[in-house]
């Protein structure tokens, strides 16, 4: 893609603004998503008897829309951005709150919801706004004293934290109170509140443990009985030692029939049996440098609000990467969480694109207001040079 410099479209404009690097990264995990799923979703569809490619078709299907959502939503400048956020939260806490009533029960849990023959998962949509409204409320709970801000940055976690463990989901729960805190600790508050809100969490990890038979049963079997032998964790486990370093070959793999998450939860098991753990630790760099990079550009912001978010999203975008390569490798225990832009699913795949989105946004290039002058002006005075500096 080529634009004159003289050129003021918005696209030219967008272009000359967006992060190249940043966004080059993230359409690389796009691709790297779209080949994996030939990997692992035809032996699934199969035995789900469905035609081979199915899986595929969708994940292709979700992952070109994807990438248009990404892109239309990086054409924004930072305050829309925002007032996009605040609509998708306000609207995903809305189908939280029918999901407790109307949802489809599957395993025990209320997650999805159906909509016109698709199924719909409200706890991914809820957290990039989440994320982008706390990190606005965060700040002005430190800039201003007239506004409730805090309250209500408090309030709103205890809402979207509650209607997700009323479903229940304690992985993402986990998550965004987690992210949350992060936020409050670099917004500058009082480090005693960031400690108060992890002895909080610790309360609710117990009352969890004690309250869900589920919780229970995966922690008891994570900390003391170790894997089973016929476990999902323990099977992925065994992928990383059929791999090796180089892997069996694409479509030499046998775990993933045993699999039954091994498109979705387990995909990270499934590269490594075929590609290796050389393609695990290309992935887990990948990750790492998207997450790097959203902070050094974030870092730069002028706007304070706009820094944060930026910090939040790629938080969350690398904390859900690292919550299922752990459950993948065995060091933690089973969460039900999606890999971004890797596994397949409609809801996970869109909700990252429209993060992705918000990051790429937030980070394009844009003057600071504070370091933009006016140029100083100079007069004569009875043949005396007199200069000085316009007014602003």
């Amino acid at each position: 893609m080529s634009f004159a410099r003289s050129d003021r479209s918005r696209l030219a404009q967008w272009w000359f603004s967006v992060d190249h690097t940043l966004l080059a990264a993230l359409l690389t995990l796009v691709a790297a998503g779209f080949v994996l799923s030939l990997a692992a979703s035809p032996a699934i569809a199969l035995k789900k008897g469905l035609p081979a490619f199915y899986f595929v078709e969708r994940h292709a299907l979700y992952a070109t829309l994807g990438i248009a959502i990404m892109l239309a939503i990086s054409v924004l400048d930072g305050s829309t951005a925002r007032r996009l956020a605040i609509g998708l939260l306000l609207a995903s806490v809305g189908a939280l709150v029918a999901v407790t009533f109307f949802g489809a029960e599957v395993n025990g849990a209320r997650r999805w919801l159906r909509i016109a023959g698709h199924s719909l998962q409200p706890s991914e949509f809820v957290k990039p706004g989440f994320v982008v409204l706390s990190a606005w409320l965060l700040t002005e709970a430190r800039a201003r004293q007239d506004v409730p801000a805090m309250p209500l940055a408090v309030g709103l976690l205890m809402l979207v934290a509650g209607l997700l463990v009323l479903q229940p989901d304690i992985g993402q729960t986990t998550l965004i109170v987690g992210v949350w805190g992060v936020l409050l600790f670099l917004s500058g508050h009082p480090i005693r509140q960031a400690l108060a809100l992890l002895g909080v969490g610790l309360l609710g990890a117990i009352a969890a443990y004690f309250s869900f038979a589920h919780v229970r049963a995966r922690i008891d079997r994570f900390a003391f009985d170790g894997a089973e032998a016929h476990s999902q964790i323990a099977r992925a486990a065994e992928a990383f030692r059929q791999g090796g370093f180089l892997g069996r070959g694409p479509g030499e793999g046998t775990i993933k029939t045993s699999l039954p998450d091994a498109h979705t939860d387990f995909i990270f098991a499934v590269v490594a049996e075929e590609y290796g753990v050389l393609a695990c630790l290309i992935l887990v760099a990948l990750f790492g440098f998207v997450v790097v990079r959203a902070y050094v550009r974030g870092w730069k912001e002028p706007r304070p609000a706009d820094r944060l978010a930026v910090v939040g999203l790629a938080l969350l975008l690398g904390g859900q990467a690292i919550i299922n390569m752990g459950v993948n490798v065995g060091l933690l225990p089973a969460k039900g969480m999606t890999l971004p832009f890797i596994s397949a699913g409609g809801s996970s795949l869109l909700s990252i694109s429209i993060l992705a989105g918000m990051l790429l946004a937030m980070t394009r290039r844009r003057a600071d207001p504070r370091r933009l002058k006016k140029p100083g002006f100079a007069v004569t005075v009875d043949g005396s040079r007199v200069t000085g500096r316009s007014l602003s």
